[in-house]
């Protein structure tokens, strides 16, 4: 399994995004799920908030993809009675998927497209989510319409998603949408979470795939407990298609890798190619939740970093984690201006 080219073994060490801390803020506590894609001659990171009732989801701006600058919150909460009025985590837009390209955005009948997921009650990832998808017609990025039902539910899915429905991925392929998605197989105690793929020619109606899901953990491996967060990207010198995602063991979370030659049959690497790092670093806790992207030759993994809190620290997360966003690349790089 030849996975040299699509490895990032040099971490910047430090976040490039972290939460604000500030009170009423939407990301008071932390910063999360990182999604970063090229538009109108900038680089974007479309990114989750947390504020201790709920997610919502936020733009960033950068010219080299190493310092960062709050846009604008594009997803917010409702206080009305809709699913998605308490928490609304966006994770993907339909964009290009050449690993060797600019990640633009591409447009469908007209229009941008973003799925997301809702969690219904507020706390910390509280009850059983559910994905949904938005559309724009801004070039500005900034006033999404959220379609008013749901596309999957955990409640229509089989016994491995039955617990609640995550971080979604949106592939066009020849003509057919590829909606992949982790989800957990019950909400209460220790679950098991995996990945699956539903697939439309619509976006509204979505049918899974008979044979999810299609990345399963590996019992008492390094994933035994998540395979989670799919980043599914295109070869094309090879032919093949790449999912970055992270595996946990219910003590850390890490980066690993799968490829497949069909979009359904996945590979995984056998052991994690980005670790947690050494006590006190940026990721000694954990290292997941893949965004890889290519400028000028070299590859760009995004991911969620956490560690305990120290003094001193900006956010503190569920009173003890530190959480940001940090990268790792294929070459090193120069920290500009850091």
């Amino acid at each position: 399994m030849h996975i040299q080219p699509y490895l990032t073994p040099y971490k910047l060490g430090s976040p490039v995004l972290v939460g604000s801390g500030l009170p009423g803020h939407f990301d008071e506590r932390a910063v999360d799920c990182p999604f970063v894609f090229q538009h109108g001659g900038k680089f974007y990171m479309m990114y989750v908030g947390f504020d201790g009732i709920g997610y919502q989801t936020a733009l960033a701006t950068s010219h080299d993809l190493i310092n960062w600058e709050h846009l604008s919150v594009i997803l917010k909460r409702n206080e009305d009675s809709a699913w998605d009025s308490i928490n609304v985590a966006g994770t993907w837009i339909l964009k290009e998927n050449r690993l060797d390209a600019p990640p633009v955005l591409k447009k469908w009948n007209n229009k941008y497209w973003l799925v997301y997921h809702a969690y219904p009650n507020a706390g910390y990832e509280e009850g059983s989510a559910k994905i949904g998808i938005a559309w724009t017609e801004d070039e500005q990025l900034l006033e999404w319409h959220r379609c008013p039902d749901p596309i999957l539910t955990p409640e229509e899915g089989a016994d491995w998603e039955k617990g609640g429905l995550y971080k979604e991925c949106l592939i066009e392929h020849k003509g057919t949408f590829y909606l992949y998605y982790n989800a957990k197989n019950t909400n209460k105690g220790r679950w098991i979470e995996q990945t699956g793929v539903a697939f439309s020619t619509n976006l509204k109606e979505w049918h899974r795939y008979e044979q999810n899901p299609v990345l399963q953990v590996t019992p008492d491996g390094w994933d035994s407990g998540f395979v989670s967060d799919p980043c599914v990207l295109h070869d094309p010198d090879r032919d093949q298609w790449i999912m970055y995602y992270f595996g946990y063991n219910y003590k850390q979370a890490q980066e690993g890798i799968a490829l497949s030659r069909d979009l359904l049959t996945w590979e995984k690497h056998p052991e994690p190619i980005i670790r947690v790092g050494e006590e006190g670093s940026i990721d000694a806790i954990f290292a997941h939740k893949p965004s890889v992207v290519t400028h000028e030759g070299i590859l760009y993994h995004f991911y969620c970093s956490c560690r305990r809190y120290q003094e001193g620290d900006p956010t503190k997360n569920y009173g003890k984690e530190f959480r940001t966003i940090t990268v790792a690349t294929s070459q090193p790089i120069g920290t500009q201006s850091r």
